[in-house]
């Protein structure tokens, strides 16, 4: 795809909207919000296609835009958040936008909607970086080296963020359980 052909751009979000929708909601976890950055993805895709150089596949670039993106925006909204909270502190009377409280990935089979929820609030704790790999591997269902290439990481290093992932995620859905 060139940059400025809109019929090839049009192509490209219809067969791949539905992967960048999967991998932003897995991230932010409110459809709304997961639709606002499906659409800056392919703006910074279409912005930005002439920059592919081609030296890995076109949907592992498309993939780092959209977690790069997801990123970007939990990152602004903890901060909205933050200066909403202390606002609120100080007698303003503006309240932070709450996150809602139950979540079910599209991909999630009806039988399997209570346990998704507890992995994904659980998915919440874990580091940024086991977050990020576990999500793409699991719920994506990316190979290893494919989440290598999206992260920039070696195979063995989302090998061992992947297994501390699963740790962190044994331990905080069992100290859920006990609660």
């Amino acid at each position: 795809m060139k940059a400025g052909d809109q019929t090839a751009f049009r192509d490209m979000v219809e067969a791949r909207q539905g992967l960048v929708y999967n991998t932003v909601i897995g991230f932010l976890q409110n459809p709304e919000d997961a639709e606002d950055v499906t659409q800056e993805v392919f703006i910074k895709v279409y912005e930005s296609i002439g920059q592919f150089k081609g030296e890995s596949a076109f949907t592992t670039w498309l993939y780092r835009i959209a977690v790069t993106s997801a990123l970007e925006f939990l990152r602004k909204k903890g901060r909205k958040k933050r200066s909403g909270l202390i606002t609120r502190l100080f007698g303003d009377g503006n309240t932070p936008l709450a996150d809602p409280p139950d979540f079910v990935h599209p991909g999630v089979k009806l039988d399997q909607r209570e346990n998704a929820r507890m992995l994904f609030k659980a998915m919440q704790v874990l580091p940024e970086n086991q977050r990020i790999a576990f999500t793409l591997h699991k719920v994506e269902g990316l190979s290893y080296h494919d989440v290598s290439s999206v992260m920039g990481l070696s195979i063995s290093a989302v090998e061992s963020l992947l297994h501390r992932a699963k740790q962190n995620l044994r331990k905080t859905l069992e100290k859920s359980m006990k609660d």
